[in-house]
């Protein structure tokens, strides 16, 4: 595939076969940069083709949400994706990597969405029943893992698979916004980092994903996860191993990787 169109609905069918095929493919910003309004419409394309072949919508995750990763990006806001119960793995479970382009992995705070948050009102921070550990694999579908804003948020914000620790009651849970945050592989310790790389508080991204799905044509219901963010820079998946993040006072999540199943 020599170039990529910027059609939004031609735009979605090549980046949904790009990950279908694990082929990466150029960037739309190579040929013309796409604003955020048509970046989001296809998005929302290419989660048609997921729920098109049964894929149902399991939550919303934000991404820039680490001022350093923003400016480094050269933007100002958070953005918005989506992930899929597709996209869902257990807790120690497994990743097949023979479905991943270039994959990369960071630990994250989960949200679990007890009632439909208002999308034209301020959200009620009750509607979050629980908190937990993630970790979430991200897995650009362009060359090199290069984008521009437009780029990502239309690639779903290179959103590839995740998994969630178990849940604890806000209540039990307390205060998450500086909570020490450890990404381990195999044992060995590969990032440290705190909560507070997520918005300055976790906590706020819950108001930060309301504006965006009211501005951008998401909805927040029960039972919906909310990934709040990456708590350190992502690292390279391994071709084997076991990759587990913690957090202070929230417990561990991991995932497992085998070389058999790389591309």
């Amino acid at each position: 595939m020599n170039g990529i169109a910027n059609d939004p609905v031609t735009l979605a069918a090549i980046l949904d076969d790009a990950r279908l095929t694990a082929t990466p493919v150029e960037q739309p910003s190579a040929r013309q940069p796409i604003g955020l309004d048509a970046a989001y419409a296809v998005q929302h394309a290419l989660l048609a083709h997921r729920i098109d072949r049964g894929d149902r919508i399991a939550g919303l995750k934000l991404g820039f949400t680490s001022q350093a990763k923003a400016r480094q990006m050269g933007v100002h806001d958070v953005i918005l994706g989506t992930v899929t119960d597709g996209m869902r793995i257990d807790d120690g479970g497994r990743l097949e990597l023979r479905s991943c382009i270039h994959p990369r992995i960071e630990p994250e705070v989960a949200y679990l969405l007890g009632a439909d948050v208002d999308a034209e009102s301020s959200p009620d921070p009750s509607a979050v029943v629980g908190i937990a550990p993630a970790l979430e694999v991200i897995d650009s579908r362009y060359r090199d893992f290069r984008f521009d804003l437009g780029d990502v948020v239309a690639d779903n914000t290179s959103a590839a698979a995740f998994a969630i620790g178990p849940w604890v009651r806000p209540a039990d849970a307390g205060r998450v916004e500086n909570r020490a945050v450890h990404l381990e592989i195999d044992g060995r310790l590969a990032q440290t980092g705190s909560t507070a790389a997520i918005l300055g508080d976790p906590g706020r991204a819950l108001v930060a994903a309301s504006r965006l799905a009211r501005t951008y044509g998401f909805a927040l219901r029960a039972g919906m996860v909310l990934l709040a963010g990456a708590a350190t820079v992502a690292v390279p998946v391994p071709q084997r191993g076991v990759v587990e993040a913690s957090i202070t006072g929230l417990g561990r999540v991991s995932v497992r990787i085998d070389a058999g199943e790389a591309r």
